[in-house]
Formats: structure tokens, sequence, C-alpha cells
């Protein structure tokens, strides 16, 4: 697990990312998909991958954040994209407080509708566990359990699927969140 610097632009660094590995593995996997569905659930918005997509139809950014006051200020509701790429930015603003019930009322649908609609051939998932409670830089409330529950909705879809890590500032929620995700991308419980 690693990876997931989804703040890093093409010409400046950003929020702790230094590089957009995110960005590099959907453009390898462009070479081989037609379409290519990246779905963020950090607390921060997604600002360098939609970036570096924002006026293609080939990939659809979808962000689950926090907006206002935060970092990095950006994934407002009216940013959905410009040119070939108008409509292919989907930004979720969140409040504070997102228990996993509100956040799956939320998910679910929206990425069920993103899947029918887009129909992409490769899934890329940004899991960043700033989202979870306790996170000293997040202001969510998602368990361990319900992060995992966006990572099992997104398998049932059946695509090749990239899983990247992301923030997380208390490490040990860190580490239970990408060992519990790993284990539900596998079939196998622990």
């Amino acid at each position: 697990w690693g990876g997931g610097l989804h703040h890093a632009k093409k010409s400046e660094a950003s929020g702790f990312c230094y590089v957009n590995d995110i960005v590099l593995g959907i453009l390898e996997l462009l070479k081989y998909h037609q379409r290519v569905l990246y779905i963020d659930i950090d607390v921060h918005h997604g600002d360098g991958v939609e970036e570096a997509f924002y006026t293609t139809d080939r990939v659809m950014t979808v962000s689950f954040h926090k907006y206002g006051e935060y970092f990095p200020g950006t994934g407002d509701l009216r940013d959905i994209g410009a040119g070939k790429g108008k409509y292919y930015a989907v930004n979720i603003p969140l409040r504070d407080g997102m228990d996993d019930e509100a956040y799956e009322s939320i998910f679910v649908p929206i990425i069920s509708k993103v899947m029918e609609t887009f129909q992409p051939s490769a899934v890329v998932l940004q899991c960043g566990a700033d989202s979870l409670t306790g996170d000293r830089l997040g202001c969510f409330n998602l368990t361990v359990k319900g992060h995992g529950k966006c990572v099992e909705f997104v398998k049932k879809y059946n695509l090749p699927f990239m899983m990247v890590g992301g923030g997380g500032y208390t490490i040990r929620n860190v580490s239970r969140a990408w060992t519990y995700e790993t284990s539900v991308a596998l079939g196998v419980e622990i």
C-alpha cells in the first residue's frame, strides 16, 4: 500500500504530494482501456487527478470530500469538467461528521449511476484513510468497516480494479483500514 498522492499537479507539488502516481497509473491504464473511472474517498478533494483529466471524456473523476474552508479549497458541486470533459468530473462536497450510514446512502446510488452511464472498463479507487473517525486532519466519522464497504461495492462490478492509499494522519487507523480493505479486495476474511 502506498501512493494515492492525489494533490500533485503537472507543474507543482501540493498537500504532501510531490508526484501524482494516480495520474501516471491512469495514463498507463488508458493504453489498454477506453474509459477509466477514478473514485476518491479521501476527506480531501482529489484536485490533482481532476485537473489532469478535466478536459477528457475517457476518464471520469468522482470525489467524495469535505468542502468549504478546507484544503485544497476545490471540488465545488458545479465543477463538472470542460470541453470534451464536461460532465466527466463529479464532486460530492460533504459536511463534517459523515458516518458510515450517511456516507453509504450517498456513495452507493452515485457510484451505481456512474457505473451505469459511464460504463468504465477499469476503476481506480483512492482510499485515503483521513476520512476515518479520529484522524488528526480529518473531520468525518467513518469506521474501517464503513470505508471497506466502498471497496466491497466497487469490487462487485468485477472490473479491473486498482486501489491506492492516500491521506491518513493517525497511523493506527491507516494500517487497520488498508489491511482490512486489502482483505475485502482479495475476498479473505480477517
